[in-house]
């Protein structure tokens, strides 16, 4: 916590006196390099899993070949647990460890992620391992793609399989939600590696990627990436297959960053918003970092616009 923040307006004078005022605390890990969050609340614990960037610069492209794994109790202090998975593990793939979301069921932790598949199917597909520890290793769970390519021609791009989320709602059904220029659903079998029927579109407005499904109270969120560079949109439902009511913009441009990846959480009664930014020293579009701020409801159930800050959120016991 920023001393700002901690003692009120007194902290702008006192933070002069301490050595330690400087430090923010977002991005909430500086010692690495974090993208594409994806949160899951477990055995009271937060685990907090996220794309490595490992571009030198900000000048050509994103280079990603793992994906990482921390932990927390309180939402600030995190510990590291090192890398999980990574494109190796898929003997499929030939590169490109970009956004991924793990869930717990019957006992399993199902990783869901974004790797480009080699010549044999080329493109942008949907792998997913699973281990029998949050924190790994995962193991691939097919030996094959669960979307491929050549499963979405509709398009007439080959990266339109991007950003697998996936929903296990209260009676145990799973959903999985994906796409890049234009959104995607689909069923999950009880083995959670299979598709349970047709992939169905999704209509949201000026839609990007980086779909992520949420509930709280009587109302499924869906919220997304929409333009470029992105902002954070979201709609509501009181239905998981919809129909989806659009209600407008939930995050502003990060300024330093063109991707907006989110990941909605709620913790020890605290709702929270986590994202990523380029606010490192020599952060930016392809070296980006991982913040949290809080996230809060208005009484009908519609959400309050996230206000981002270099303070970040409160420890909670």
């Amino acid at each position: 916590m920023s001393n700002t923040k901690k003692y009120g307006l007194a902290g702008l004078a006192l933070s002069a006196l301490l050595p330690f005022a400087a430090q923010a605390d977002n991005p909430i890990i500086t010692d690495v390099l974090t993208a594409d969050p994806a949160a899951m609340v477990y055995d009271d614990t937060v685990y907090l899993y996220t794309g490595h960037d490992e571009a030198k610069d900000n000048k050509d492209f994103y280079k990603m070949t793992k994906w990482l794994v921390f932990s927390s109790t309180d939402m600030v202090n995190w510990k590291n647990h090192g890398s999980p998975l990574a494109v190796d593990d898929f003997e499929w793939a030939k590169g490109d460890a970009w956004a991924g979301h793990v869930v717990e069921k019957g006992g399993k932790f199902y990783f869901y992620t974004t790797v480009r598949h080699d010549e044999s199917k080329p493109g942008f597909a949907i792998g997913v391992a699973v281990s029998d520890s949050p924190t790994g290793p995962f193991r691939d769970a097919l030996g094959e793609a669960l979307v491929s390519n050549d499963m979405t021609t509709d398009t007439d791009i080959d990266w339109d399989d991007l950003d697998p989320a996936v929903f296990v709602d209260d009676d145990g059904e799973a959903y999985l939600f994906w796409g890049n220029t234009k959104p995607r659903w689909a069923r999950l079998k009880d083995n959670m590696v299979e598709l349970d029927g047709p992939i169905h579109d999704l209509d949201l407005p000026d839609f990007t990627e980086a779909l992520y499904v949420h509930k709280h109270g009587e109302y499924y969120y869906l919220s997304y990436a929409m333009g470029f560079p992105e902002k954070t949109a979201y709609a509501m439902s009181k239905s998981i297959e919809g129909p989806w009511e659009y209600k407008g913009i939930l995050n502003e441009l990060a300024g330093n960053s063109n991707t907006n990846h989110q990941s909605i959480i709620d913790y020890k009664g605290n709702s929270y918003f986590i994202y990523h930014n380029g606010a490192t020293p020599k952060g930016g579009s392809f070296r980006r970092s991982v913040a949290i701020d809080d996230l809060n409801y208005n009484p009908d159930g519609t959400l309050q616009r996230v206000i981002m800050t270099s303070e970040g959120v409160d420890p909670v016991e």
